[in-house]
């Protein structure tokens, strides 16, 4: 019976992993056990810190509306002006009214103003 060269498909996986992990420290980018355990690592991080990003960030645009709609409006608080958008049913993601209480405080408080009437 003939001897089976074997390499090529496992040397074509290894370079594959070992391209991904090229930027990684120490052993992490040279060893092939440690590569793929760290490349399963950042795999799982990145699909976890995926969802956590979009939490994070809406975290960040109910601050900034609700930082403004206090400093503005007497008594008024980012609950009830979801509320009162909801109500006129306006339809409006939380990133938009952050950038422009960013951008624009006034043109936010008209927007409530007009909303609250």
């Amino acid at each position: 019976m003939t001897r089976v060269r074997r390499g090529y498909t496992a040397r074509r996986r290894r370079t594959k992993i070992r391209l991904f992990a090229s930027s990684f420290r120490g052993a992490h980018s040279r060893l092939t056990r440690t590569i793929t355990q760290q490349k399963m690592r950042a795999l799982v991080s990145a699909y976890r810190d995926r969802g956590r990003q979009k939490r994070d960030f809406r975290r960040l645009w109910i601050t900034r509306i609700n930082a403004v709609t206090r400093e503005n409006g007497v008594s008024y608080s980012y609950s009830r002006l979801i509320h009162n958008l909801y109500k006129r049913q306006l339809l409006l993601n939380r990133k938009i009214p952050a950038q422009i209480a960013i951008l624009n405080k006034n043109c936010l408080c008209i927007i409530y103003k007009k909303i609250t009437k």
